[in-house]
């Protein structure tokens, strides 16, 4: 109703020429009745002054009409203007159009404002790419670049496309992406994303998408479609609409016709007027266009924080949320495997047992042997490193300057005959031997994420129950478990283990409530998909992240998964304090109306300023700092 009007009337004219045409009409209904301008000349410029304000809205009533769309909010304020002209309140008339007009300037302002500032923050699009051909920089569109060709991005540029950094250092700004104010530090071999700032320096960069498929356009292709998932609420108030504008259209003939019938002494032309009253009362303006309006402000202020919801509905779903199941590795955890703690045998030195298992697994590109690895301080000869073997399941064999060195689990230490003693220690266990003499094991583990405790802290303090899912060892699980305060883990579980987890927990749970999945996008697709809102975590430049979860968040901070909860939470309630208060002051006004204590200027007045507020209130919605802290 409403968005027909803006979209075909408002959109098509100035703004700004709107207004110095309402304020003609204005000046001459200002005259008419300062100087008692009366007779065929009164109304004669009257009329002209009622054209001049709404002759736009008589238009597009009139087209919508012939389309069929014949309830909306251009038709009532014709209807109840061209009556007020009928029974000679040509004042009254003018006054219903200019003010109305005025109040349609401001909510067209507050709406204005709405979209810039979702366009700022999602300002990602590149204009241009600087490619490298025969010695010169040529400036093309994104589109234009293939894979493998090489872009310069110059201080101050957006990065155009994804791609690796071959030459150059810099600062990157990443807060279009995920909200993040500290910019990051790249160099060569580091992967850089396309809508990213370079602050400083120059960079050199290799192309590994194309723009089609890039972050950025992804990205962009998610935020315009965001508004094609209604949310329940939206698909109530347009079904409200529907059945609400000829119902208050009826109320309105027969307020005009029946008590003039059974009321001795009641004039036809009061009732008329009350009637026609009653019609501009009706307006649900503010209805139609706040409600839409708080989730897509709601939607904007959640891409501010780095969190890219794509749709209303599951912000709607978000609120009601009664448990929120995590993956371990790369969500709660930093899917990096670190040394924790080297336990060398009598008599070694723990350098000597990190500079043997590091030679041993110098060619692995296992996590465990890049953990060993970075852990080992001393330079690696691998010259001196001969004939490796890889013992699947157990570990590795390797001569390493003529001496035998083992390095994997128990397994492989009892296979090979070496006397050691097993450790009973969360994580993965490697074992160290040379010659057959053990020389000590290493305890490495995956690192908890900086911010995950706090986490779940948040969560308990809104969401009923708190699980983990993964498919890591049953030690490992519950000890992160007990570091975050998780009661409820599941471990060692395969993807289709997770699923049937999932599933059960939606079965069992509350009616119009929801199970959220938090996964790392890629591997807990099936799960991501199948729960009420699949969160994606870390999984900044993922294709597969953005295809399968509802919410994409933008860094890799667990954190988020709290604050889209408080986002969607305080939007519903925005939402629902503009439901309540635009339908409460218009059946007040109606019933008042109908009585004759409102006039018609009060009426628009009523119209405009519920409109006005409710728009004001929903832009609350993009203000994410004011209540996150909260």
């Amino acid at each position: 109703m409403c968005e027909h009007h803006h979209e075909h009337c408002h959109d098509s004219e100035n703004p700004k020429m709107k207004l110095v045409r309402v304020g003609i009409a204005l000046a001459i209904l200002v005259t008419c009745i300062a100087f008692h301008i009366e007779g065929i000349a009164g109304i004669a410029l009257f009329v002209f002054a009622y054209l001049l304000a709404g002759g736009d809205i008589l238009y597009s009533a009139l087209k919508n009409i012939l389309k069929g769309e014949v309830f909306d909010e251009n038709f009532l304020m014709s209807v109840a203007t061209i009556g007020a002209l009928a029974i000679k309140e040509y004042p009254e008339a003018v006054m219903v159009m200019v003010l109305y007009q005025i109040g349609e300037y401001f909510q067209h302002k507050a709406v204005e404002k709405s979209r810039r500032s979702i366009k700022q923050l999602m300002d990602i699009r590149p204009d241009y790419a600087n490619v490298e051909k025969d010695g010169k920089l040529v400036k093309v569109s994104p589109i234009e670049v293939k894979k493998g060709e090489i872009i310069a991005v110059k201080t101050g540029e957006k990065i155009p496309l994804d791609g690796t950094v071959i030459e150059g250092e810099a600062l990157v700004d990443t807060s279009a992406l995920t909200g993040e104010s500290v910019p990051v530090s790249v160099k060569p071999q580091d992967s850089v994303l396309s809508g990213c700032i370079n602050t400083n320096g120059f960079l050199k960069v290799s192309v590994v998408k194309e723009f089609g498929e890039s972050t950025v356009s992804k990205i962009l292709e998610l935020v315009e479609h965001a508004a094609s998932k209604k949310a329940k609420t939206e698909n109530f108030i347009t079904k409200f609409a529907r059945y609400y504008t000829p119902i208050v259209v009826l109320g309105a003939v027969l307020l005009a016709i029946l008590p003039p019938l059974v009321i001795d002494g009641a004039q036809f032309s009061t009732w008329l007027s009350r009637a026609l009253t009653f019609l501009v009362i009706s307006c649900p303006c503010a209805l139609v266009i706040s409600v839409p309006l708080s989730f897509f402000a709601g939607i904007g202020g959640a891409s501010k924080c780095g969190i890219l919801i794509k749709g209303s509905s599951y912000l709607e779903i978000l609120s009601n949320v009664e448990t929120v199941v995590f993956d371990k590795t790369g969500t709660l955890t930093k899917g990096v495997f670190e040394v924790n703690k080297v336990l060398p045998a009598e008599n070694v030195q723990g350098d000597e047992l990190l500079y043997y298992s590091a030679m041993a697994e110098a060619y692995s590109s296992h996590p465990i042997a890049v953990a060993l690895r970075k852990a080992c301080k001393k330079d690696l000869d691998l010259s001196l490193i001969l004939n490796v073997k890889e013992i699947a399941g157990n570990g590795v064999q390797a001569f390493v300057n003529g001496v035998e060195i083992l390095v994997g689990n128990a397994s492989l230490l009892e296979k090979f005959n070496v006397e050691f003693s097993k450790l009973a220690e969360s994580g993965t266990i490697v074992y160290v031997a040379k010659d057959k003499q053990y020389l000590g094991c290493i305890v490495i583990s995956d690192e908890i994420k900086p911010d995950a405790a706090k986490t779940i802290q948040e969560l308990k303090k809104t969401v009923k129950n708190i699980v983990m899912l993964t498919g890591d060892s049953a030690s490992a699980a519950i000890d992160v478990a007990k570091k975050l305060g998780i009661s409820s883990v599941y471990s060692e579980l395969l993807p289709a283990q997770k699923v049937e987890k999932t599933e059960d927990l939606i079965a069992k749970k509350e009616k119009n409530k929801s199970v959220v999945f938090v996964g790392d996008g890629i591997n807990d697709a099936p799960v991501l998909t199948l729960s009420d809102v699949g969160i994606s975590m870390g999984a900044l430049g993922s294709d597969a992240a953005i295809e399968a979860a509802d919410i994409v968040i933008m860094d890799d901070k667990p954190s988020k998964v709290a604050t889209s909860i408080k986002i969607a939470q305080k939007t519903m309630g925005i939402v629902r304090q503009n439901i309540v208060f635009a339908i409460g002051i218009k059946l007040l006004f109606l019933v008042l109306g109908s009585f004759g204590f409102v006039t018609m200027w009060g009426a628009v007045f009523a119209d405009v300023g519920v409109a006005f507020i409710a728009i004001l209130n929903a832009l609350r919605a993009l203000h994410t700092d004011n209540f996150i802290k909260e």
